[in-house]
């Protein structure tokens, strides 16, 4: 079994969904440090002015599991990123074939815990690029350890034979120790695909809604682009 996992990110962008896509299993990591001015709760949207960043106020971030941090629901925020969603690519390609799902997120209702909406969003994400894989929560398990200790005891428990790696997994992964284990290590290398935006510079990084609102079905095709297809493993000698 191929797992990987990741911390719940906002939005997240393309090299997510590409490991996602390679694995059997995906693994929610809400059960670790919050880290402030992280992904975690904020991403980049296209705007004619260059990427702007798309941020969740959240409160309490300090010293605390990420499954734990409340979003500030006092400010105005939902309705701020609606707007700025909707006028950045309401004149895009595939706007109206994802629409109606964005105006429900942010306009039905609000959301306490930022790693359960997070969570719903990829779920929901997954969905819509037809990225099949088996979804599981940290928290829903015990795993031990920190850093690379947590990652083997995680693939130990849930019996993966693979784990894939961020690419900054090469800092930190005791890749002899999950030799010992019997399960081979990847690296994810995201190679960043080029797509038709609105024109002008090709904006890069940004959340994946921008791939998916410019070329809906094809979406998974084009982040896939130059990558591993799934449950392809590469040869190991060569990473």
């Amino acid at each position: 079994m191929v797992l990987t996992a990741h911390q719940p990110t906002y939005l997240s962008w393309c090299g997510l969904f590409a490991k996602i896509a390679m694995a059997d299993t995906f693994v929610l990591f809400d059960d670790v440090q919050y880290c402030p001015k992280d992904y975690q709760n904020r991403n980049k949207i296209w705007t004619s002015h260059g990427p702007s960043w798309l941020t969740v106020p959240v409160l309490h971030s300090r010293d605390i599991k990420i499954k734990d941090v409340e979003i500030n629901n006092d400010l105005p925020w939902m309705r701020k990123h609606w707007r700025s969603i909707e006028q950045s690519y309401h004149k895009a390609a595939h706007w109206h074939e994802y629409e109606k799902f964005f105006h429900g997120l942010y306009n039905n209702g609000t959301w306490i815990h930022l790693a359960d909406f997070n969570g719903y969003i990829l779920t929901q994400l997954l969905k819509k690029l037809d990225i099949h894989v088996n979804y599981l929560k940290a928290s829903d398990y015990t795993f031990h350890g920190t850093k690379s200790e947590l990652i083997l005891d995680m693939c130990v428990k849930l019996g993966a034979d693979t784990y894939i790696f961020g690419a900054l997994g090469k800092d930190y992964a005791d890749v002899p120790a999950f030799e010992r284990a019997g399960i081979q290590v990847i690296f994810q290398e995201y190679r960043h695909p080029l797509y038709s935006q609105f024109g002008g510079a090709f904006m890069s990084n940004l959340s994946i809604i921008d791939l998916l609102f410019h070329h809906g079905p094809a979406a998974l095709d084009i982040l896939m682009t130059g990558n591993w297809t799934a449950h392809v493993t590469p040869d190991l000698g060569s990473i």
